[in-house]
């Protein structure tokens, strides 16, 4: 589980890395000085769907993870092995680049004489449409079709996984166990809840219905909110993390008696 959230931990922090700082740079600067040039927009795109795809992965590798530790405890150990752990999460970055690679190029190619000025606060795919000139019909068809398959894929999966959790905490005869067992996975249930919501709201819809406005605040959601959150539901209901907080509190509070 550690091993999963140090990545998921990494992925958030470059995904913040890749829009924060564009952000904050024309939020301090005038109108006339908020440029970013074609290739660093590009560019934007690319480590974006990479990392944000990355964290699709990572949860739906954790749903799999704990359905392991739950649904078959006593294999767990030997399944969930130091090479598997590597490999699948080598998985997780190769198809998430295929992806991004894939978008970026479809990006690329359209032709732009609308305008230059990109309503939103980083370089994304749907008001990239919104300024091009071309047709972007095969742009949204891959959205909805391969896209589909990388966003509404891991997320039937978790959701698979989880039918078989709670199937199995309901057979748990101890009330005490079955609170247990759910705590360990609520954490990561509210992660997937607020992540992939917002993922779906923003980019599998018509392209009739989209708002900017609304897509902004949704993309704010899961790229800057959802990566801030996620280290503090997870570590805030880690029994582990707690005691070591209250040791180092304790520490600081009483610097004597070290």
């Amino acid at each position: 589980m550690y091993f999963f959230l140090t990545n998921l931990s990494f992925v958030d922090i470059c995904l913040c890395l890749v829009t924060v700082p564009q952000m904050l740079k024309n939020f301090l600067l005038d109108l006339k000085r908020r440029v970013i040039l074609f290739g660093g927009c590009m560019a934007q795109i690319y480590f974006f769907l990479t990392f944000a795809n990355v964290e699709d992965f990572l949860l739906a590798v954790m749903a799999y993870d704990r359905y392991l530790a739950i649904c078959d405890p006593l294999h767990y150990v030997i399944v969930m092995n130091r090479k598997l752990r590597a490999q699948l999460v080598a998985i997780c970055w190769v198809l998430s680049t295929a992806n991004a690679i894939l978008h970026t190029t479809l990006t690329s190619r359209l032709s732009y004489c609308k305008s230059n000025h990109i309503n939103h606060y980083f370089c994304d795919m749907v008001p990239l449409f919104k300024l091009s000139c071309s047709d972007t019909t095969i742009n949204q068809v891959v959205i909805f079709t391969e896209g589909s398959i990388v966003v509404a894929g891991p997320f039937l999966f978790i959701l698979a996984s989880y039918v078989r959790i709670i199937s199995t905490i309901l057979k748990i005869h101890s009330s005490k166990g079955r609170r247990k067992v759910f705590s360990t996975c609520s954490s990561h249930l509210a992660v997937v809840t607020f992540y992939f919501g917002t993922i779906m709201f923003m980019y599998f819809r018509p392209s009739s219905s989209y708002s900017l406005i609304k897509d902004r605040i949704a993309s704010v959601m899961y790229t800057i909110l959802a990566p801030m959150f996620n280290p503090f539901i997870y570590t805030l209901r880690n029994k582990d993390v707690q005691q070591a907080l209250k040791k180092l509190f304790f520490r600081i509070s009483h610097p004597l008696r070290n």
